[in-house]
């Protein structure tokens, strides 16, 4: 059983950044990949990045490339998404999770609310 508690989402304009924080607790952090997902009002739930066990960025969606980053420092048990030049469409609620060794997600965060004004 893997605890996962995202931070770090909030209010921001048009052009600015965040960086979105998900601490895990409960099983070796160092031995997982993980991924973060966001869910905008009314659409699917969407996959954003996925890094995997070792650090090494496996994947950022079309249209965060350049934009987005992702991160895990194992040493702290916490993987980052580090948002940039953020766009209103950005706008979600962001949620990490942990990824089994298919890279399909296994253990879901809470979610984080990222609203961008224009």
């Amino acid at each position: 059983q893997v605890q996962l508690v995202e931070s770090g989402g909030g209010l921001v304009q048009s052009g600015g950044s965040l960086r979105l924080s998900c601490e895990a607790s409960g099983r070796t952090f160092s031995s997982y990949g993980m991924g973060w997902f966001r869910q905008a009002p009314g659409k699917e739930r969407e996959l954003v990045a996925v890094i995997s066990w070792s650090g090494e960025r496996l994947y950022i969606g079309d249209g965060m490339k350049g934009r987005f980053t992702i991160s895990k420092d194992n040493a702290k048990n916490t993987a980052f998404l580090r948002m940039s030049s953020l766009k209103p469409e950005d706008t979600a609620v962001y949620y990490c999770a942990t990824m089994d060794n298919h890279y399909d997600p296994e253990y879901w965060g809470q979610g984080t609310q990222v609203t961008v004004s224009s």
